[in-house]
């Protein structure tokens, strides 16, 4: 069996490890990227209707200012960051089951989008970066791998994976999306997308290419 490969950064990584060992799979951790806090100032909430979530890490990064909106009701991209905000004391309305593309929003509200500085525009909501997912420079690892599997979780991944790995030609990519696919790149032994863009049809790939027979 190949080892699977996760570069996403923690505390992330360590859980999508988690659940891929529950599999059966070996694992191995590489994060591209550290996730670090930025200063930010809460704007007034009357001014707004929502707050949407498209990850975990605006309620594990938001800091002090982040108890200033708790009055807003919640759109959480998934139930992970949905569970996050309500142990937080939000309250959570919706939390979808896909990417940011697919959450359910309701239309006409005044809707802030709290994210990080790499992010995806969420319709028309205003958008407030309050962390960011800053690039190791050497990530320790990342240029020895033979025959495994590496688990792409973002388009931003795939390209930082991209400019790294130059030996191409006995490794596998699962990616959560096709637009994570794509910023691969090509010269990979084979690359495939997940059927949803979450972390149980990330891992179902990865663990069909792990176990998948020939060299």
């Amino acid at each position: 069996m190949r080892p699977l490969v996760v570069l996403r950064p923690e505390p992330g990584a360590s859980r999508t490890a988690a659940k891929a060992e529950a599999m059966g799979l070996q694992v191995k951790l590489i994060p591209l990227f550290a996730v670090v806090p930025l200063v930010w100032s809460a704007p007034d909430p009357a001014e707004f209707d929502g707050l949407i979530l498209t990850s975990a890490n605006a309620v594990r990064h938001g800091g002090e200012e982040l108890a200033k909106l708790k009055g807003l009701p919640v759109y959480a991209v998934g139930q992970a960051t949905a569970a996050l905000a309500r142990a937080a004391g939000f309250d959570v309305v919706s939390a979808g089951v896909g990417g940011s593309r697919d959450m359910t929003l309701p239309e006409g509200k005044r809707l802030l989008h709290l994210a990080g500085v790499d992010h995806r525009q969420v319709g028309a909501a205003t958008a407030i970066a309050i962390y960011e997912a800053r690039p190791v420079d050497d990530p320790e690892g990342i240029a020895g791998l033979r025959d495994s599997v590496i688990a792409v979780h973002s388009a931003r991944a795939g390209r930082r994976l991209a400019e790294l790995v130059d030996g191409r030609r006995q490794l596998r990519i699962a990616a959560i999306s096709r637009a994570a696919a794509d910023a691969c790149g090509s010269g990979w032994k084979q690359v495939e997308a997940a059927f949803q863009p979450n972390d149980a049809a990330l891992l179902a790939l990865a663990a069909r290419l792990c176990e998948s027979p020939g060299s």
